[in-house]
C-alpha cells in the first residue's frame, strides 16, 4: 500500500502546493483504477499526518518549501533527512509533518513506513492568496507526473 499526503496552507499561495498536488492525484485516481493507494489532504495537520501514514508500506509526503532556493525547484528527499522530534508543546498547532514521522515512527514503529520520500517545492510566495506562481504550477504538474509514471511502471 502506499499512501500520499499533501501538506500545505491553500490560503498563502504557493504553501498550498502540496494539497493541490494531492487534489489532483484524488481526481486522477477516482478516473484510473489504482487499488493499492490512497491520497489524502491534510493541510496543516501534523497528527492527521500521523495517522493516515499508519499501516502503509510506502508514503509520499508533498509540501512547499522556502529555503531561500529558486523559486520552483523541487526537492525529493529522503524523510530520514527531515524528521524532527517536535519542540515540548501545548499547541497542536506547532506539532508538524516532520514531527509526525518522528513521532509516529516511535508510538507506531512496524506499523509505520520506512520507505518514505517527501517532495518539497520552494514556494515564490507565501502571501495571502489562492493561486499558485506560474513557477510553482509548473513544478507541481512535474511532479504529479513523475508520480503517476512512476505508479505505471511498477504495474
Amino acid at each position: 500500500m502506499l499512501t500520499i499526503i499533501g501538506c500545505g496552507n491553500l490560503n498563502r499561495c504557493d504553501d498550498g502546493v502540496g494539497v493541490i498536488i494531492a487534489q489532483h492525484l484524488q481526481q486522477y485516481f477516482s478516473e484510473h483504477l489504482y487499488p493499492n493507494v490512497r491520497v489524502y489532504d491534510c493541510g496543516t495537520a501534523g497528527m492527521e499526518v500521523m495517522f493516515q501514514a499508519r499501516g502503509t508500506q510506502e508514503l509520499i509526503i508533498l509540501d512547499a518549501s522556502a529555503t531561500g532556493s529558486e523559486p520552483g525547484a523541487i526537492f525529493k528527499v529522503p524523510s530520514s533527512e527531515l524528521e524532527a522530534l517536535p519542540e515540548p508543546s501545548y499547541n497542536l498547532h506547532d506539532f508538524r509533518w516532520d514531527n509526525a514521522l518522528a513521532v509516529g515512527r516511535k508510538i507506531f514503529k512496524d506499523d509505520f513506513p520506512e520507505d518514505v520520500t517527501v517532495y518539497l517545492i520552494e514556494a515564490e510566495s507565501l502571501d495571502f492568496g489562492l493561486e499558485l506562481s506560474p513557477v510553482v504550477e509548473r513544478s507541481a504538474e512535474k511532479v504529479f507526473r513523475e508520480i503517476i509514471n512512476s505508479l505505471d511502471s511498477k504495474k
